[in-house]
């Protein structure tokens, strides 16, 4: 099979106008929503226009049409009038990466206790062609303080990492490099670094290379940006002694020196590698889980409904990538074809498209594994999203079907007090009016109810409030779980007494709320398999 582009913009030149080098047996739409995600991931909060995405993407307006109506109905990007948005949802497939690759799950914890030892940022990062990709971030908060994202793409030249990685590339691995580094001086290719004002010669990466494969880690002094330090040691596959990933503290030349940085915190980083080495190496096999069911027979029914609006051969290849994960890492053309409930030449076709497109790798064996550039696909922006981020359309929705205000609320630090994060306004003239970030006491309105965790509201699994706080106003409230079970917010409708019966609060507001709960739970569930969700 031809090799992958070399960068992105290859591909959605590909897509708009496929050349001699796309595989005859690509599936030209699948590579056109490929473009179409990976140009929404570069824009800012994840959004564009109808019309950005036709001129980033080269595509003709009817076909960004469709293929924006077909992400929008997988739940992968919100409409919002002329605005296309990346929606929680997407992160399946950055998801999917991660958990087959299980180092996040095997080693999180690890960095994330450095970062707690050391107050610094430790992150974990992988090879991906001739960048790193990071894995998990163990940030710390302060005025200055890292700002890279799971997913987030850098050149391995102006990183701790790089050099680690670049000690097993082979003489291809290295011809691409010098041939990127002259395409694209400045980095431009990369968006999540600021452009390079000076070109260092390629000899210093060299340099950097054999120091790192002599030392058995690297330093970054300030490569990325002024300012920023940082120190990498690679933990290495127990069972191929090969890079598995690289381990870094980050700081800030504020708090160290290159050499204070190396001379104070590489002892600590080398003693935290060593223990995440034997982490991998004692870890239980991998416990696959079902594959996601009726995914073929789903799209089948949603191009009968659509028509041509939904693109079935886009849909059904993404669905592609969901059928790997935990203990699926590799799969065969077979495995991926009953996972996914599609014809075997369908996968094939999808499989061929994902290899050009850099998702996929084959294995000599005939199995395919996820590659790093999966995460390309809505993962950076999206893993910064908070909770009332996720909730705020669901809240929108709810108060256009029950025509009646919607808030999320979390139980402030006080203990005492809930805090509304989020909130759906209503058109009546009479209508409860709170903003977001006013407080009220806990046990005398709906949500504060639920987060106290009051015997009555546990046991119902919901919260009715009768004019309780003030006169007239009648709040009801149902918890919002995160993927452990924890309650972590609250759902409320708040309505006039004149407008709503209790007893009409319980059966006509009551299963509108709890489905909106349902929702904002399920993207919760995605958003929040391998980053932190904040609450608020």
């Amino acid at each position: 099979m031809p090799a992958s582009p070399t960068n992105d913009a290859a591909l959605a030149g590909a897509a708009a106008a496929p050349d001699a080098d796309v595989p005859a047996e690509a599936v030209a739409p699948l590579l056109r929503g490929i473009a179409v995600l990976r140009r929404l991931t570069e824009a800012d909060d994840g959004t564009l226009s109808l019309s950005g995405l036709e001129k980033t993407t080269g595509l003709a307006r009817s076909t960004v049409d469709r293929l924006t109506a077909t992400l929008a109905r997988m739940g992968y990007v919100r409409l919002d009038g002329r605005d296309v948005t990346l929606a929680p949802r997407l992160m399946e497939l950055g998801n999917a990466y991660l958990a087959a690759l299980r180092l996040p799950a095997l080693l999180s914890a690890r960095a994330d206790a450095l970062a707690d030892e050391l107050d610094e940022s430790v992150s974990l990062a992988v090879g991906d062609r001739d960048g790193i990709r990071f894995i998990h971030q163990a940030t710390r908060r302060r005025a200055m303080s890292l700002s890279f994202r799971i997913g987030d793409l850098l050149p391995v030249e102006r990183t701790a990492p790089g050099p680690l990685f670049a000690t097993e590339w082979t003489e291809p691995d290295w011809r691409r490099w010098h041939e990127r580094r002259a395409a694209d001086p400045e980095d431009r290719s990369f968006p999540a670094v600021p452009p390079r004002e000076r070109t260092a010669p390629d000899e210093d990466f060299d340099l950097r290379t054999a120091k790192a494969a002599a030392d058995g880690w690297a330093l970054d002094d300030q490569l990325i940006e002024p300012g920023l330090l940082a120190v990498s040691v690679p933990v290495r596959d127990p069972g191929t002694g090969r890079v598995a990933c690289v381990a870094s503290v980050v700081s800030h030349t504020s708090r160290h020196t290159a050499s204070d940085l190396r001379a104070a915190l590489l002892p600590r980083l080398r003693a935290a590698v060593a223990a995440m080495e034997d982490d991998l190496r004692t870890a239980p096999p991998p416990h696959p889980g079902p594959p996601r069911a009726g995914l073929a027979t789903w799209t089948g029914a949603s191009k009968q409904q659509l028509g041509r609006e939904f693109v079935e051969s886009l849909a059904r290849g993404l669905t592609v990538l969901t059928a790997f994960g935990e203990g699926r890492s590799a799969l065969t053309l077979t495995q991926v074809a009953k996972a996914t409930g599609l014809a075997r030449a369908t996968a094939r076709r999808a499989l061929i498209t994902h290899e050009h497109a850099g998702l996929l790798t084959p294995a000599p064996d005939g199995t395919f594994a996820l590659t790093p550039r999966v995460l390309s696909l809505g993962f950076p922006p999206l893993s910064r999203t908070s909770l009332p981020e996720i909730a705020q359309p669901h809240l929108t929705a709810l108060t256009d079907r029950v025509h009646e205000s919607a808030s999320l609320a979390v139980l402030a630090d006080s203990g005492d007090e809930i805090q509304y994060t989020a909130r759906a306004s209503t058109g009546r003239v009479l209508s409860a009016h709170v903003t977001v970030g006013t407080r009220l006491p806990a046990h005398a309105t709906a949500p504060g109810r639920i987060l106290l965790a009051l015997p009555e509201a546990r046991g119902q699994g919901y919260a009715l409030v009768d004019e309780e706080l003030e006169a007239g106003l009648r709040s009801l409230a149902v918890p919002v779980h995160d993927r452990t079970g924890r309650v972590v917010a609250a759902l409320n409708v708040a309505t006039h007494a004149s407008r709503h019966t209790t007893a009409a609060c319980e059966t006509e507001l009551l299963p509108e709320l709890s489905r909106t709960a349902g929702h904002i739970e399920a993207d919760l569930r995605v958003a929040g398999h391998f980053v932190h969700v904040p609450p608020a």
